[in-house]
């Protein structure tokens, strides 16, 4: 072990240790961003850059087992990248699918697919059913892959699914309207019966959502950091935990 590697491990020891755990979030949300800067910046191709994002997925959510955390959401892919050329769009797509098989082989996770699958391929369909069946017994963290993800377009077809589900009923538009409210919407949302995330982290450097869990994220803490998600460190993961826990949650009060 060089000397970086020993100090690094001593100083997340030091971070680890004065965590205050009765403060830990129940549910983290996690826009990995940054894997293609962090090819260009390391003299790698695209595909390289969200192969090593993919990579540390489970070392991060192995550092997450090691709280209290019982739900991680995972932003894999947005709405928006689906518009992307299909030259980088497909390796991604492959890549995101070796992904979500390699969580469900895992064993400890429950898998669980957030977005919208019109828009997916139908290999990338099956993955993410096959993924969700294969894991549906487990007892471990419950991990939201938002693949094909976007915030409006959840709250969009929380909408239609309510409609749906009460044109079905026989529901008149004047009942419905006298019906709807925040907790109907939710329970139509692709995160229904889940408690919503207390902290979001967004590496790379950029401060924005982006549309991430806009319905849910009304109360959550944000970090934002400066480190590319291929490069993410587990001090880095404290670090996040223990801002969280220094903050005081208000919920709008």
């Amino acid at each position: 072990m060089d000397l970086r590697n020993l100090v690094y491990g001593l100083y997340a020891r030091r971070v680890e240790g004065r965590l205050d755990h009765a403060q830990m979030p129940g549910h983290i949300g996690v826009i990995l961003d940054g894997n293609r800067r962090w090819a260009k910046a390391s003299g790698g191709t695209t595909a390289q850059g969200h192969r090593a994002g993919a990579d540390k997925i489970s070392e991060f959510l192995g550092w997450c087992a090691e709280t209290d955390v019982e739900v991680v959401t995972l932003w894999m892919l947005s709405t928006d990248n689906l518009d992307r050329p299909q030259e980088e769009l497909g390796p991604l797509l492959g890549i995101i699918e070796d992904a979500v098989r390699g969580l469900a082989d895992d064993g400890r996770w429950r898998v669980h697919h957030v977005g919208t699958t019109d828009l997916l391929p139908a290999r990338t369909q099956t993955v993410l059913k096959e993924a969700e069946q294969k894991t549906l017994d487990n007892t471990g963290i419950l991990v939201n892959v938002a693949v094909g993800y976007g915030g409006r377009q959840e709250i969009a077809d929380a909408v239609r699914s309510l409609l749906l589900d009460h044109a079905q009923k026989g529901t008149t538009f004047e009942e419905l309207a006298d019906l709807v409210d925040l907790d109907v919407i939710a329970e139509h949302l692709y995160t229904r019966g889940q408690p919503d995330p207390d902290l979001i982290i967004r590496t790379s450097g950029e401060q924005r959502l982006s549309g991430f869990m806009l319905w849910q994220s009304a109360h959550s803490e944000y970090y934002f950091c400066d480190v590319f998600w291929p490069a993410f460190r587990k001090v880095d993961f404290l670090r996040a935990l223990r801002d969280y826990a220094a903050r005081h949650r208000r919920y709008g009060g």
